[in-house]
């Protein structure tokens, strides 16, 4: 009896443990009917969401965002304004750095308020706490089990202040953005239930079905694809708008994204790129002469698909679009909202690469921004400067490698104490410095630097690798770690380790070059607190040059070579060690210069101790 008992709680154990490491994600489906009041900035709106709980776990509660009740005088965004002062966000304050939330008049405030919440048709109990609805289900969310959420609301479309509004510096009338109740991610963290504070958010990947009644005047851009457009203006020349009551229905429809937004005006032109084996790219802005540079755009646009495609994996929905709108630029589900008046070419197709790429990194591979921002941010920035340098190459200007503008903004600031470790919530870091930083700068320097630790051609295998493992997931940080581990043979949980959950500077110095007998001693010496594998570059008197690649002891494996140069693999540096030596079968007078990373891609603090001759 005792032998049977045993045999059957190890097999509850062994179950258990399969369900504990086995990887899932939920799934919410919206259909919704939204009816437009232009004139006084609200709308009415009804929603039917199927859920499916694709988790292990039973719900006993369950939780919306209600993003815009963050835009009223006191709110927890309204209240970390007040504290940031002048050091805020410029748009989201006076000149004499007062939150501009706290002086919005009760016809300027944003809300979304519930009318009617049911439940498979039985009113539910919920209670608003600001920007989170907390639900009380008329019964719990069975494990593998699908349920349905019927809900009527009301909302008042802000004063533009961060990302959603009315009435932009532009003059665009409506930025519809976060803009509906949103069910809130559960995995296997638990609920995600963030306060808006005016950063990062994140979704549950799902289909939407959206139908919006707006007065006939005006134009929409949104996710999705239009499923009607010869009965709206714009989308079609030979469009006649179907018209009901002065008003016309835009009907969008969108699979397997985990966020839909839109913008509408009544100045809107509609322009289209076709993308060979790639989406149909849509230009949504007015068509005037601040907007100049959107039509010349087209050509890097497209160059831009192609090679996203190439260096990370190929965009997968059908459609992508460009909109004017919103207070600077923020990518969305198969659209970004940008500002139009561009100041020059190169920047607005800068800030497009930049929106765009969030595709990829945030909205394919839907990381959680709430808590790891620079998974996102950071990759998003690589992929622009990369693809900046590609397409526009006068903007590398011949630099060593394209990051090296982020590479030096990163090493003045690491000296400056401010740094904070990237690991903190988005919007729980002390300074907007300290955010940016951390998720846009050194988030680009985390693939950087990797690229620099195991070499271009393994850095490309992980990035298309983690693309095609992770897609329409919600990868985390110790996921891609997992794939670049496995793709390299190296053991890289150290730099991992160092780069998220530490401020600790790299310092790495040529302590002397000395003459031994017919050959040259180089003795090196690490002054930071940050190990990293260095690739020591000499030059020859004769122009001939050599690298000389030092790994970690960490890693356990050697870079394989990425370049035309010859490399010399040598000794590992043992992390305790706090110099190295090595020899070169040459003596110092045929040397030219001998330096650490020419290639400027480890973010090493104090560069003028990285060369001989100084």
């Amino acid at each position: 009896m005792k032998k049977i008992f045993f045999i059957y709680f190890l097999t509850l154990g062994i179950l258990s443990n399969s369900q504990i490491n086995k990887y899932y994600q939920q799934q919410a489906d919206y259909k919704m009917n939204i009816d437009v009041d232009v004139k006084n900035y609200q709308y009415t709106g009804h929603q039917k969401i199927t859920y499916t709980n694709n988790s292990p776990d039973t719900l006993s509660v369950f939780y919306f965002h209600l993003y815009w009740n963050a835009f009223q005088p006191n709110s927890m965004m309204d209240q970390k304004l007040q504290e940031l002062s002048k050091t805020a966000d410029k748009r989201m304050i006076t000149p004499e750095g007062t939150s501009r939330i706290s002086l919005l008049k009760n016809n300027e405030i944003g809300y979304q308020k519930i009318k009617s919440l049911k439940q498979e048709g039985i009113p539910v109990k919920y209670t608003v706490e600001e920007t989170i609805l907390k639900v009380q289900p008329a019964k719990p969310i069975l494990p593998y089990t699908t349920t349905q959420f019927e809900m009527e609301w009301t909302s008042q479309i802000p004063t533009i202040i961060r990302r959603a509004g009315r009435n932009n510096v532009e003059g665009v009338d409506l930025t519809m953005t976060q803009w509906y109740p949103k069910v809130v991610e559960y995995d296997y963290e638990g609920w995600h239930t963030f306060d808006y504070i005016s950063r990062e958010f994140q979704g549950v990947f799902g289909n939407y079905h959206v139908t919006i009644a707006i007065d006939q005047n005006y134009i929409i851009g949104a996710s999705g694809v239009l499923q009607n457009p010869k009965d709206v203006k714009g989308y079609l020349t030979d469009a006649k708008p179907m018209v009901k009551k002065n008003k016309t229905q835009w009907i969008f429809k969108a699979e397997n994204i985990h966020d839909f937004a839109w913008a509408a005006d009544p100045d809107y032109s509609v322009d289209s790129i076709s993308i060979s084996n790639g989406p149909l790219v849509y230009l949504i802005y007015q068509n005037n002469g601040q907007t100049k540079y959107w039509h010349q755009a087209k050509p890097y646009i497209k160059k831009y698909f192609a090679l996203m495609k190439e260096n990370f994996g190929a965009y997968p929905y059908p459609t992508y679009s460009f909109i004017q709108s919103g207070d600077g630029g923020m990518e969305y589900g198969m659209c970004s909202m940008i500002l139009g008046n561009a100041k020059s070419l190169e920047s607005l197709i800068g800030l497009m690469f930049h929106e765009a790429s969030h595709s990829w990194f945030q909205h394919i591979l839907a990381s959680n921004e709430s808590m790891r921002a620079w998974l996102d941010e950071g990759f998003t920035s690589y992929a622009e400067h990369r693809m900046m340098a590609k397409i526009l190459p006068e903007s590398a200007k011949n630099y060593p490698n394209p990051h090296i503008n982020s590479v030096e903004l990163y090493t003045v600031f690491n000296k400056s104490g401010q740094e904070e470790v990237m690991g903190i919530f988005s919007d729980h870091f002390k300074t907007n410095k300290g955010y940016s930083t951390a998720a846009y700068i050194k988030g680009e320097l985390f693939l950087l630097q990797l690229e620099y630790i195991v070499g271009k051609q393994t850095f490309s295998k992980i990035m298309k690798n983690y693309f095609d493992t992770w897609k329409f997931k919600h990868p985390t940080d110790r996921d891609f770690i997992h794939i670049a581990q496995k793709i390299s043979g190296m053991d890289l949980k150290w730099y991992w380790n160092y780069m998220t959950y530490t401020t600790r500077s790299i310092d790495y110095a040529i302590k002397s070059v000395e003459k031994k007998g017919e050959n040259t001693k180089v003795t090196l010496e690490n002054l930071g607190n940050f190990p990293m594998p260095i690739d020591v570059y000499v030059t020859y008197t004769d122009g001939s040059k050599q690298i000389y690649n030092i790994p970690l002891n960490m890693m356990h494996n050697y870079k394989k070579q990425e370049s035309d140069l010859n490399q010399i693999n040598l000794p590992y540096w043992k992390w305790t060690q706090k110099e190295y030596e090595f020899s070169l079968n040459v003596s110092p007078e045929n040397i030219k210069t001998i330096e650490i990373d020419a290639t400027y891609r480890m973010a090493d603090i104090n560069r003028e101790n990285n060369i001989y001759p100084k």
